[in-house]
């Protein structure tokens, strides 16, 4: 692979603010796409009532994260996010390998989403029109529109993704003002906040669907080298995204229980699928709501795609920057300072996956949304361990940088607990495939991928330490001296 150390260049202009950023990671989990879709599913699939309460459970994890996170975003400004923290608080070859884990993360929910939404489209029109269009197609004319959308200016996008993601919530906070207000049997029952909902022999399960719903909300970091103030930026946006997040989820996920009946929600869930939210609508608030509501469903769905689609293309630049991957990885546009390569590349890899999936006849739902989707939660798990104790490493090489709480006490807390909940979902990945649970080489495979693409990683940077060491010392880029870190 030809690389070199390309002369360090960044991307757009600082013009993102907290409430942009937030834009973008929220569109990312996209509300509605995930309350319909999401919430839904982890119903079915589990067979837990508990799900409301598994939210209510992972938000504190999520913020123990958030706060290393944020801590290390005011000293490492870097489109690459996740690694250059791992770079600089375990070491080069360990972040390059957690960049490579990312990039096959980030771009299978990308991947997955492409498939839910060519169904979705292809079942909408029809419903309205009786026009029968190929999920395929539609998946694939949408790959080249993300792929135009993503060498436009980054704040043009964010007031559409603002536009969008304040739509999505109306028709959420609507909705779920008509489910708690017309509950199944004439009151409301908290029943699936109980612990004994959720802590059963299936809790694995849940809490691998929900983190996969709450993802997005890690990407703040992607957007550093494109905001206003990165040195709190990045930690606003990111502690904004998961209380908003988790009140959505827990509330809409509760409303749905209420409003069909503790039960009966994972009979319905299993039996309608995202449409039980847009039932539930047309029952309580008239068939208009429920059709625009689902038209939102669509748009949501859009948002996400867009949004991570933005943050995989920037990963693909900063790997390219730093010589981890060909230089031309990491062009951008001259107009608009968007990373043109890595977009470019990120489309290719879209329209290839989902043209294969296509002649192989495979479902867009069951298997490319599924696969794709469990895939990538558990890698957005291992990074954050990763980039948790990264915090620990940094810190302890800059003392007094940050409190004891920042610098330690919190990360560690939010490795233990998502360590915890990585085995629960690898113990229980066969549940997540649902009926192809069975077959070892997926059972197996995907969570393999994410190993191997680790692997790949971490040998390619060893490489780079004897072979071009000048680019080798590139890795994660610049971070700043222990004195102005003490400044601060």
């Amino acid at each position: 692979m030809r690389t070199h150390t390309p002369e360090r260049r960044g991307l757009g202009t600082r013009r993102l603010g907290a409430a942009q950023i937030v834009f973008f990671i929220v569109a990312a989990a996209g509300p509605l796409y995930a309350v319909a879709g999401g919430v839904s599913a982890t119903y079915a699939v589990t067979g837990s009532i508990g799900v409301p309460l598994s939210f209510v459970v992972l938000a504190p994890v999520l913020a123990l994260f958030a706060v290393g996170y944020a801590a290390m975003s005011r000293y490492i400004t870097n489109a690459g996010a996740f690694y250059p923290y791992v770079a600089h608080g375990i070491g080069k070859s360990a972040g390059t390998g957690v960049a490579y884990v990312t990039v096959v993360a980030y771009s299978s929910i990308q991947l997955g989403i492409y498939g839910i939404f060519g169904l979705s489209v292809s079942t909408w029109l029809g419903m309205l029109f009786g026009v029968s269009v190929p999920w395929w197609l539609i998946a694939l004319v949408t790959v080249l529109v993300a792929g135009a959308a993503g060498v436009l200016r980054i704040d043009l996008n964010a007031k559409v993704l603002g536009v969008a993601l304040a739509l999505e919530v109306g028709v959420l906070v609507v909705a779920d003002a008509g489910m708690f207000t017309h509950p199944a049997g004439g009151h409301v029952s908290l029943t699936p906040l109980s612990p004994s909902s959720l802590f059963t022999t299936g809790v694995g399960a849940v809490f691998a669907f929900s983190i996969a719903v709450f993802l997005g909300f890690e990407g703040a970091a992607t957007y550093g080298e494109e905001c206003r103030d990165p040195s709190r930026t990045v930690g606003r946006a990111t502690y904004t995204a998961i209380g908003l997040t988790a009140v959505l989820f827990v509330v809409s996920a509760l409303g749905m229980a209420v409003a069909t009946g503790p039960d009966h929600i994972v009979e319905r869930a299993a039996a309608e699928g995202p449409s039980l939210l847009f039932g539930l609508a047309a029952e309580q608030l008239g068939p208009v709501f429920s059709h625009v509501a689902y038209a939102l469903f669509l748009t949501s769905q859009c948002a996400a795609m867009l949004s991570f689609h933005n943050a995989v293309s920037r990963y693909f630049f900063a790997l390219g920057r730093e010589g981890l991957l060909p230089v031309g990885f990491s062009r951008t546009s001259k107009r608009t300072g968007a990373p043109i390569g890595g977009s470019l590349v990120q489309t290719t890899i879209a329209f290839v996956v989902v043209a294969v999936f296509a002649l192989a006849g495979r479902d867009p739902f069951t298997d490319l949304f599924t696969w794709t989707g469990v895939t990538a939660s558990t890698g957005v798990t291992i990074i954050m361990i990763a980039v948790s104790l990264s915090v620990v490493g940094f810190f302890r090489r800059h003392p007094g940088a940050e409190t004891p709480w920042r610098s330690r006490f919190a990360p560690l807390l939010a490795a233990l607990a998502l360590s915890v909940v990585l085995v629960l979902v690898v113990a229980h990945f066969d549940v997540l495939l649902g009926p192809e649970g069975a077959n070892p080489l997926l059972r197996w495979g995907l969570p393999g991928l994410l190993v191997l693409a680790g692997l790949v990683g971490f040998l390619r940077a060893e490489s780079l330490r004897t072979r071009r060491p000048d680019v080798y010392a590139g890795i994660g880029g610049p971070v700043r001296e222990a004195e102005e870190l003490v400044s601060r």
